[in-house]
């Protein structure tokens, strides 16, 4: 069982998929974990719960990251709980794929809204209140990079939040708080397979010279090794987790 004194993380989007499996294994390497979530309650609440089966140590927390009060709410209930923060993990995004030229107000709206002000939300809250010798890890994509038709919106949001890692590593000069970013590609997830033909997910597979998908646990040791102890000396970093494909 983690201890009273443990390290304390909240990790956005965390009820499913990419964003479950970091959560338990942070709390498999001793973290107290904050499952954030903004959809299924029963979902966030099993990981939770298999968290806690494995002695460790979690609660869930209902925010849309998109809201800057409702993430404000998330981190003070997080302080009152365990006394601080010390890792944020900004899992949560979302995904609309358009051309330029058919994308609409609405889809393009909502991408920007949870992807980059999300992100910032959480960073801003972060920014104040981590403890020293914090971890930030956000999450890009290899989207950015490989820029597939379709993707740009996506893209573009993801590239700012990887301006915003560079740029908020140099603003915590002196607190000893690394911000790094991981950029997963093609990675087996139920969000993933959804409304792909078997044609475009071998394509996908055997992009990487590794020819396979990623799976969550390969991200979620890649932000372990940021959140922890063996990643200290990473600071404002880009890491492309992907098994080759850029």
């Amino acid at each position: 069982m983690a201890q009273e004194t443990s390290k304390v993380a909240i990790v956005t989007g965390a009820s499913r998929g990419i964003g479950a499996s970091i959560a338990k294994r942070l709390a498999a390497d001793g973290l107290t974990v904050v499952v954030n979530y903004s959809g299924s309650d029963a979902a966030a609440a099993a990981v939770v719960e298999q968290i806690e089966e494995a002695s460790g140590r979690a609660r869930s927390a209902k925010a849309d990251i998109s809201d800057a009060a409702a993430v404000r709410r998330m981190f003070e209930a997080a302080e009152t709980a365990y006394g601080g923060v010390d890792v944020l993990v900004n899992n949560a995004g979302i995904i609309g794929l358009k051309p330029i030229a058919s994308m609409d107000d609405e889809t393009f709206d909502r991408i920007v809204k949870v992807n980059l002000k999300g992100t910032f939300n959480t960073l801003r809250e972060a920014a104040n209140r981590l403890r020293p010798g914090g971890r930030i890890v956000n999450f890009s994509t290899s989207v950015v990079g490989l820029y597939q038709p379709t993707y740009a919106i996506y893209a573009a949001t993801k590239a700012g939040v990887e301006a915003m890692t560079h740029v908020l590593s140099k603003e915590l000069r002196g607190r000893n708080i690394t911000v790094n970013a991981v950029a997963p590609g093609p990675t087996a997830t139920e969000l993933f397979f959804d409304g792909k033909t078997p044609e475009v997910i071998d394509h996908l597979t055997r992009l990487a010279p590794l020819e396979r998908l990623g799976q969550p646990e390969d991200i979620a040791n890649a932000v372990a090794f940021l959140a922890g102890p063996d990643g200290a000396w990473i600071n404002g970093q880009v890491l492309r987790a992907n098994g080759g494909i850029i």
